[in-house]
């Protein structure tokens, strides 16, 4: 199947080397290697993307926007098929598309130091700031409500009337924590009416894997731009903080390891306001705080619904993985709750020249 994908570019079968690559949940990916150069493949996965063409479409726009503004910014883009289409449909098995590899080029599944989270934050910025002048309303919707806090809710709110009456139960005490944190959506509900608050060109999945860094752990570029929207930047912040913060991942089942590093807060805001401090207003900035929060009560939101409606969406390896995963993420907005006084200072201190 997949030697058929690389003739509709050109590549021979019998030349190539095909492997695995990477450790993504959502897309099927392999490196190929052919006659001395390399490539990454990829399937897309199409019951989430139900538009694949949409990711197609919105690669094209920005590509041509960085090319005309920003020549020298590394925009990975799929390479044309020979029918110089961005994609190659196989009505088995879906939505295929070839990049170029990226030589000399790392990722992190992991975030080991300050100085990298410090690299990331900065790439997430840049390519915000640099994509400032791009009308974000005319990006296509790759994800209906991938960030939409409210429908979290709601959605939240339809499992407590219909899902597992056990499973609620079990659940007593991270319900109970969810309606302690409802404010967040509150705040929420406010930022989507507040003259404040730009929808900008917002990457929405901001983990230290979708970075390409050098040998020396300076940051390249970007990568994995499928859930390239308009969105506000309080999602890439918060999501950043959300999975950067903690020495431990939302997979930890010891809630004592749960912790807020200082020093990966100040790498975080350094980074991303260095390149973006101008282009945010001042009640943006006044919410940086507020954009781990966020994050991390969406996420709490989405496992425990989950873990309600009997697994339907993440699945688990175990029983009660999704409620582990809840109680994890809200033990992180209580850790990050605790510091928030401290870290508003770390982000005034930093606005003001002092960081």
């Amino acid at each position: 199947m997949l030697f058929e994908i690389l003739a509709a570019y050109g590549i021979s079968s019998d030349e190539s080397t095909i492997l695995p690559f990477g450790a993504g949940l959502i897309n099927n990916t392999w490196k190929i290697s052919n006659n001395g150069k390399e490539y990454i493949l990829q399937c897309i996965n199409h019951h989430v993307f139900r538009q694949p063409v949409f990711i197609a479409e919105n690669l094209d726009l920005l590509s041509s926007y960085l090319n005309r503004r920003f020549p020298g910014y590394l925009f990975v883009k799929p390479i044309p098929a020979l029918d110089q289409s961005g994609m190659v449909y196989n009505p088995q098995y879906g939505y295929f598309r070839l990049f170029p590899f990226v030589s000399d080029s790392y990722t992190y599944e992991v975030v080991p130091a300050s100085s990298l989270a410090f690299e990331a934050a900065r790439q997430f910025g840049r390519f915000t700031r640099l994509l400032s002048g791009f009308p974000a309303e005319t990006l296509n919707i790759t994800l209906p409500d991938f960030h939409n806090l409210s429908l979290r809710y709601r959605q939240f709110e339809a499992a407590l009337s219909e899902g597992d009456a056990g499973r609620i139960e079990e659940a007593r005490e991270p319900i109970d924590l969810i309606g302690r944190y409802k404010y967040i959506l509150d705040q929420f509900e406010d930022i989507k009416h507040h003259p404040g608050f730009k929808t900008r060109v917002t990457h929405h999945d901001t983990k230290i894997s979708n970075v390409l860094f050098d040998r020396n752990g300076d940051g390249l570029c970007v990568i994995d731009l499928d859930t390239v929207m308009p969105g506000y930047f309080i999602s890439d912040l918060g999501d950043m903080m959300r999975t950067y913060l903690s020495p431990v991942s939302e997979e930890e089942k010891d809630l004592s390891l749960i912790s807020i590093r200082e020093d990966y807060f100040k790498a975080i805001v350094s980074g991303y306001l260095g390149e973006m401090k101008t282009e945010l207003s001042a009640d943006e900035i006044a919410h940086a705080v507020y954009a781990g929060k966020f994050m991390i009560y969406m996420q709490a939101l989405r496992f425990l619904t989950d873990h309600i409606n009997r697994d339907v969406y993440y699945g688990a390896k175990y029983d009660g993985h999704n409620l582990v995963r809840a109680r994890n993420q809200l033990t992180l907005l209580e850790r990050l709750t605790e510091k928030e006084s401290a870290l508003n200072r770390i982000v005034l201190n930093y606005i003001d020249g002092l960081e």
